[in-house]
């Protein structure tokens, strides 16, 4: 069975009344739900409670789901969004210092995520990623985390591609320049 079949049994199951479909959801998607989050936030503890919002929202709304996309695609839009709020409404600005040396250059057709070995620094990645306009960050974090391309990344923001490729094309040469910024600090 396909992923798609999968995600449409599961669904027509819970709409039909069987809570444990939804659980398998949950447990099939939350990993995914909270890293996306937890990029686009910044830390731990504001994507958990981005993750609890988006499971009370993919709960109300699974049953009116229409299948238009992939589930995947709908609860990824779903968690972009919630992430954006929960960004607008925490309105505190945070003060990041980077100042390891060893911090990696990158290439332009290089994935970040396979150039990042250490979890200090992807902790220095969380918060340049932090730096970022929120659109840009959020390009940034779906194609080299989440690995989509730019058509999947439109069907997720309902954004056009061009404009998709502009966002990640500043986002990238800004998260180039800080990092030079601070292998030169």
């Amino acid at each position: 069975m396909s992923n798609a079949e999968e995600d449409l049994s599961l669904v027509k199951n819970f709409i039909d009344g069987d809570e444990t479909s939804f659980n398998r959801l949950v447990l099939k998607y939350q990993q995914k739900i909270y890293w996306h989050a937890r990029r686009m936030t910044g830390n731990h503890f504001d994507a958990e409670e981005v993750v609890q919002e988006v499971l009370m929202v993919i709960y109300k709304k699974l049953k009116g789901f229409e299948f238009r996309s992939s589930l995947y695609t709908w609860i990824y839009t779903i968690t972009s969004t919630r992430s954006i709020n929960f960004i607008n409404r925490r309105k505190v600005k945070e003060s990041f210092s980077i100042d390891d040396e060893s911090f990696i250059d990158l290439k332009s057709d290089e994935k970040i995520i396979h150039n990042i070995e250490t979890k200090e620094k992807l902790e220095k990645l969380d918060k340049i990623l932090q730096l970022l306009p929120l659109k840009q960050r959020e390009v940034f974090i779906l194609r080299n985390f989440d690995e989509m391309n730019y058509e999947e990344i439109s069907n997720i923001t309902g954004k056009s591609i061009g404009g998709l490729k502009a966002n990640y094309f500043h986002a990238f040469k800004k998260v180039v320049e800080l990092m030079k910024e601070d292998n030169n600090g």
